[in-house]
């Protein structure tokens, strides 16, 4: 059913249930001398989704502080569609964790390929752009 070594995954269990916070289609500007997609098109795709996740979480600003460990698994080709799924992995007192996977859709629609996953730190930021702790909502029991 899966092949992690090639990084695909059926597509019922790719992104069965999430819905993307970011979808895009690269551009034939981002395509190496190889025909992939810059792997830094790819970082800067997932902060931009990492920080809209990490944004409504910690109910204002916050900055990019740290990424874990990314392996690329799979080339992004210039056709494919590129889905971002992001959710938080833990909450600090002043920073928040968006564990983000990018799923490449090809051939019309036909495969999804499970392209990169990596987890994003963010640091909620007040108004003079330092760190200020995240309200966290507390739940009635």
């Amino acid at each position: 059913m899966t092949d992690v070594s090639a990084g695909r995954l059926t597509a019922d269990r790719l992104g069965e249930g999430r819905e993307p916070v970011l979808r895009v289609v690269p551009a034939p500007a981002d395509i190496n001398a190889n025909g992939h997609i810059f792997g830094g098109w790819v970082l800067a795709q997932m902060d931009i989704a990492g920080g809209i996740v990490a944004g409504r979480e910690v109910q204002g600003p916050c900055a990019t502080v740290a990424i874990e460990a990314m392996q690329f698994l799979a080339p992004i080709l210039l056709r494919d569609i590129i889905s971002v799924y992001g959710e938080v992995e833990r909450v600090g007192r002043t920073s928040i964790a968006i564990r983000l996977d990018v799923i490449a859709t090809r051939g019309r629609g036909q495969q999804e390929v499970r392209v990169t996953s990596g987890l994003f730190t963010f640091v909620a930021l007040d108004e003079e752009h330092r760190p200020r702790p995240i309200q966290r909502e507390t739940k009635l029991v």
